[in-house]
């Protein structure tokens, strides 16, 4: 009897347990297809979804359910949360908005998926240079040749042409002047991105051709309404350090088949003081205005026309021998897509076309004695387009398709003279002698899911053109061949694995080639490198080819977040520039000549770390750091602008339903002393700032924000800085600014 009574028990219980065992259908939101292959910890149960998608469950009332899979990132759910997911039997999963491999986002509207990104919201912390956007990451420095416009970003390293820096992925522009006093990054409108993706190395080959990465400025998506409707917003701040005024404002109007925005924006300012309170030469006015339409054609297809304006004059740059006067940019473009069937996804097109005037002189430059007057007119012309399929077979998808850039530039200085033999003669130079670049280019990118594995191969061919129309003739004396024809090949591959629920590794390899530059090629003994050294292009280089290798570690728990990043890069006939004591300069006050040359080979090699950590009292805090290691392997000396090791760490909170957020920010940058002397580079002492914000949405409509910048009033400068033109002095950073704004939104 007692053996009987024990079975019953042992069955009841038996059959209890069972009872609380139940499926949960793991699907995909867009396609609804079952999500098979992802990992799943629930309290001591571990296992991975079968090819229905379906995981089985005791419901406990108290595990937390982690879910990891490669295409849907990691998503962690607590009791509370499984409660309904239990009850209908069905969790939905969108996959991840983020490529897989090294990369960094920059969200300035609204969070992105990957949480790891940055959000800089630009209506509250306004910018009139996107460039200043992008120095929020620690990997990427600045070259500063003036104190408020015109930065250069230079990303583990890599800087100018070896970045491939595209507005929604195809367009971009070219920088009329030699000294770069408007670089491509300066022209992209700031209020009407909705995010910048820093794809890091050579391993994303479908936006043109990435030596060192590229860095996408991505425009905000259509929003289509069912009924007609009207936004609108308005930001406007003041700055004290320099008496900085900045606005922007954008209206939009949609419907069902359209999505209209017009924005713009002004700045201006005046210059600033130093930590020590030494005025700085920083003057700037800039605005943009322009429209992005969206338009829904049918069910399938769409059409999108961007036009943008962006005007800039009277800006100061100490480093160099000349002012801004005015810089004029047009930037349109215009993209189709389509929508197709159930292999091939989509199709989409674009064409675009950029075109830049820039006038700069040395009129407002304190020159003693001043011998010459200068003036330097010139244009750039930037147009072209791409084409994309994107395939979906199964897990697996595909994109390939073509791509065609042109490039030019024209110009001429004028130079007269007030002293010396030639008094009151003019002469001109031709800067640019009317050199083109043209690029036509086919690519593929293929990822291949299989169980907990991704692999990603891309490839990359560019036929790459180059010649001058107008060619100097003391230039063209100096080499055999003025034109120059190349192909570059480009490979990429990738591995991505779910190591353990919480734990993703990748591993990357890539090799990128790329011609030079227009500069590189074909500038006209002008002062543009580090130095104040005229240079000379050079039409005869040879492509720069980048072999690289980068490890990425990826850890995510409910509270918790890390990612760790290494890379090596050996760049082969790397593009940089030697002394020609036989050639002589054009202006007699140059110390001489630098030619554009390959060097053997260069290194680049490094690591970035982020740890994002949720604290008790609705805390959160961010640390982050980057190095680069650089090295000329052909005279073992350091390449020249490489930054020194950046320490980020930010404390933030959220209260009161999300309507009070308080931050302080401290960053430390440490000493650089690896310098390249030979290019005139001297150390860079380390410094520290703290910075402290605090933001208050008072309603739906109106938001205000106060932040105390450089609280401590330190006295720095960052090591890519230039030197004020004449002296050894670099351009000191601002010191303690307050900047007050406010936001009203429809």
């Amino acid at each position: 009897m007692k053996k009987f009574i024990l079975f019953v028990v042992v069955l009841l219980c038996t059959t209890s347990s069972q009872s609380y065992a139940q499926s949960i259908q793991l699907i995909d939101r867009q396609q609804k297809t079952p999500v098979s292959n992802a990992t799943y910890q629930y309290g001591q149960l571990q296992g991975i979804s079968d090819a229905n998608g379906t995981i089985t469950l005791n419901n406990d009332h108290r595990s937390t359910l982690t879910l990891s899979h490669l295409q849907y990132g990691v998503l962690v759910l607590d009791a509370q949360q499984m409660e309904p997911i239990f009850q209908s039997g069905q969790l939905t999963l969108s996959k991840q908005q983020f490529e897989l491999q090294p990369v960094s986002i920059i969200a300035l509207h609204r969070p992105v998926a990957d949480s790891l990104s940055i959000s800089f919201n630009n209506q509250n912390r306004l910018a009139h240079d996107a460039a200043d956007v992008l120095s929020q990451l620690p990997e990427i420095a600045l070259i500063r040749k003036s104190g408020n416009y015109g930065f250069d970003p230079v990303l583990r390293g890599f800087k100018y042409e070896q970045l491939n820096i595209v507005l929604d992925g195809a367009q971009s522009a070219n920088a009329a002047c030699p000294n770069r006093m408007d670089p491509p990054s300066s022209q992209m409108p700031v209020n009407m991105l909705s995010q910048i993706t820093v794809l890091k190395g050579p391993y994303s080959l479908r936006y043109g051709s990435a030596l060192g990465g590229t860095i996408n400025f991505q425009t905000e998506a259509p929003h289509y309404t069912t009924e007609t409707a009207v936004t609108g917003r308005f930001s406007g701040s003041y700055e004290t350090n320099g008496t900085i005024y900045r606005s922007e404002a954008l209206v939009g109007f949609s419907g069902k088949s359209y999505d209209v925005k017009l924005f713009g924006s002004l700045s201006d300012g005046g210059n600033y003081e130093d930590g020590d309170g030494n005025e700085v030469l920083s003057s700037f006015y800039r605005n943009n205005f322009g429209s992005l339409m969206s338009f829904k054609l049918n069910d399938a297809q769409s059409l999108r026309v961007n036009i943008s304006r962006n005007y800039a004059k009277d800006v100061d740059f100490p480093a160099l021998p000349m002012d801004l006067r005015e810089d004029d940019t047009w930037l349109t473009s215009l993209q189709h897509s389509i929508l197709i069937d159930k292999n091939l996804k989509e199709w989409r097109t674009n064409l675009y076309a950029t075109y830049v005037d820039h006038l700069m002189d040395n009129y407002d430059k304190i020159i003693e004695p001043r011998n010459v007057d200068a003036v330097t007119a010139a244009k750039t012309y930037n147009y072209g387009g791409r084409t994309e399929g994107h395939w979906l077979f199964g897990n697996n998808q595909l994109y390939a398709g073509m791509d065609f850039r042109a490039d030019k530039a024209e110009g001429e200085r004028s130079r007269h003279f007030l002293m010396g033999p030639n008094t009151d003669k003019t002469v001109y130079d031709n800067v640019w002698q009317d050199a083109y670049i043209n690029k036509l280019a086919a690519f593929a990118e293929f990822q291949s899911f299989y169980n907990q594995w991704q692999l990603t191969y891309s490839a990359r061919l560019e036929y790459n053109q180059a010649d001058a129309d107008k060619p100097d003739a003391n230039f063209a004396s100096h080499y055999t061949e003025m034109d120059a024809n190349t192909l570059n090949t480009s490979l990429s591959f990738g591995v991505s694995r779910q190591l353990l629920p919480h734990l993703m590794g990748e591993l990357w390899i890539g090799h990128a080639e790329r011609s030079g530059s227009i500069t590189e090629r074909y500038i006209n003994f002008l002062p543009v490198g580090v130095d104040p050294y005229e240079m000379i292009g050079n039409p005869e280089l040879s492509s720069e080819k980048n072999n690289q290798v980068d490890i990425n570690l990826k850890y995510q728990n409910k509270g918790t977040q890390i990612q760790l990043t290494g890379f090596m890069a050996i760049i082969n006939d790397y593009i940089s520039s030697e002394i020609r004591d036989d050639i002589s300069p054009k202006m007699p006050s140059s110390p001489g000549v630098r030619q554009f040359t390959n060097i053997d080979q260069a290194q680049l090699m490094g690591f970035e770390a982020v740890w994002l950590q949720q604290l008790p009292a609705k805390l959160q805090q961010r640390l982050s750091l980057a190095y680069t290691y650089g090295k000329n392997k052909y005279t073992e000396e350091a390449l020249p602008e490489i930054a020194p090791m950046d320490m980020r760490y930010k404390l933030s909170g959220n209260y009161l339903n999300n309507h009070l957020r308080p931050e302080v920010s401290f960053r430390h940058v440490l000493k650089q002393d690896r310098i390249a002397e030979s290019f005139g580079e001297t150390a860079t002492p380390a410094f520290s700032l703290i910075d402290v914000s605090l933001n208050y949405r008072i309603n739906k409509h109106l938001e205000v924000n106060a932040a105390v910048n450089n609280l401590f009033d330190e006295t720095y400068y960052e090591h890519l800085t230039r030197s004020v033109k004449g002296t050894s002095n670099a351009i000191n950073a601002p010191g303690r600014s307050m900047i007050f704004t406010l936001v009203a939104r429809l």
